[in-house]
């Protein structure tokens, strides 16, 4: 009996070779390497080891391959950011804050994704910074985490940011702790105005600047009038900002976080068949009440959908602000938790996982699963294998582009 559930990685396989047709060429370099990385997970092309058990019993576990966008190696980089996270949380509410870049902006970020999703973090930053600081609101510097997230369910682009948010800030004095209101943290309306206007002004700057590049159908954007009217345009709608209601302490912070931190665009789970050279997956749809659906794509529509949200390389997609920021976090944790009279900061210890086993060779993970009784030992290497697998091969097409 064949268990063996539906991957991204078979879909990657099956169809490489019509997609590379397709799109090989105008692939970054951060797109081929997610496509050959998932694409080998798990497989000989990256190797692994031979493991023995002493009752003569083998098995064989190949490596993983680590990227960030491959949904088999989630859990363990999940894992270790959450335990280093741990050491952050305050005893205080948190609260859960979305801002959507609209879509005649976000469309930029097809061919300028660096400078579009950098521009995106600091209009946030600034936003809520600048807002919470205001006597009239809360009047506190406060501090925050952002995830960008570039996808929606259908995998079509839609750039957004996650910011989970203490609920209070240090008084402008430093000498206390100013909390919201339990169940409001700042107004949406004004965020959502400070935030458009914030990032338009840096869009602009940007353009002024020369730092946009526009081809294939956003070619007529590279004129001055045509640019000022888009951002003109965008200036006149509502730009979508969305605060939950705020959430408990941190056990409940930690299990909020992992949720969104190391998601990537769409799980093995949501993957329901591959067939006839298509794609079928479930999807929520958020204008439909939350309702779950199944879409069907062709193969290589799937395929370019997924690899629209993978980042330039070296993009950072978790970001700390204010008084989480790298550079002043322990200094100003180490306040608040005097200000708020909390626990002192517990250093935590980072779990140590394994793709396969348990470090600890009396484990039950290292008995034989067929005799029971056997201990496991490495008994060989496995160099890994690349030729076993065609290289990437890249024509002349089109640009990739999103089609919505």
């Amino acid at each position: 009996m064949n268990d063996h559930r539906l991957e991204l990685a078979d879909v990657f396989r099956a169809h490489e070779t019509d997609f590379l047709t397709a799109w090989g060429a105008v692939l970054s370099p951060s797109q081929k390497k997610a496509l050959r990385d998932i694409r080998d997970c798990r497989t000989a092309a990256l190797g692994g080891r031979v493991e023995e058990y002493d009752c003569g019993h083998r098995v064989i576990l190949y490596n993983s391959c680590g990227s960030r966008y491959c949904p088999k190696c989630q859990a363990m980089a999940r894992a270790h950011w959450l335990a280093e996270r741990e050491a952050d949380l305050l005893p205080v509410p948190y609260f859960h804050v979305v801002f959507t870049v609209p879509q005649p902006i976000a469309k930029l970020a097809l061919q300028n994704p660096r400078i579009i999703y950098n521009i995106l973090f600091r209009s946030v930053s600034e936003t809520l910074m600048t807002i919470a600081a205001d006597s009239k609101r809360l009047g506190a510097a406060i501090g925050f985490l952002a995830v960008l997230h570039t996808w929606g369910q259908n995998l079509h682009l839609h750039p957004h940011t996650h910011c989970v948010v203490p609920g209070g800030g240090i008084a402008p004095d430093g000498a206390r702790w100013v909390a919201c209101r339990n169940s409001f943290f700042l107004p949406v309306e004004v965020l959502s105005a400070r935030f458009r206007n914030t990032f338009l002004i840096y869009l602009r700057q940007a353009f002024r600047k020369g730092q946009l590049q526009f081809h294939g159908k956003l070619a007529p954007l590279a004129k001055p009038d045509a640019f000022e009217a888009l951002c003109h345009d965008a200036s006149k709608i509502k730009w979508v900002v969305y605060a939950k209601a705020p959430f408990g302490g941190p056990e409940q912070v930690l299990k909020y976080l992992a949720r969104y931190t190391h998601r990537v665009a769409i799980s093995n789970s949501r993957l329901l068949s591959l067939e006839n050279r298509q794609v079928t997956f479930q999807w929520k749809d958020y204008a439909d009440y939350n309702q779950t659906k199944t879409m069907t794509l062709d193969a290589v529509e799937f395929m370019r959908r997924f690899l629209l949200h993978v980042l330039p390389r070296g993009f950072v997609r978790i970001r700390q602000f204010g008084f989480l920021s790298n550079r002043v976090r322990k200094e100003k944790l180490e306040v608040c938790r005097l200000l708020l009279n909390g626990p002192p900061i517990i250093t935590p210890v980072t779990p140590v996982l394994s793709d396969a086993h348990s470090q600890d060779p009396d484990s039950s993970s290292h008995r034989c699963p067929i005799c029971k009784l056997g201990r496991l030992v490495l008994a060989e290497l496995i160099p890994p294998d690349r030729v076993a697998h065609r290289m990437l091969n890249f024509c002349q097409t089109p640009q990739l582009q999103d089609s919505s």
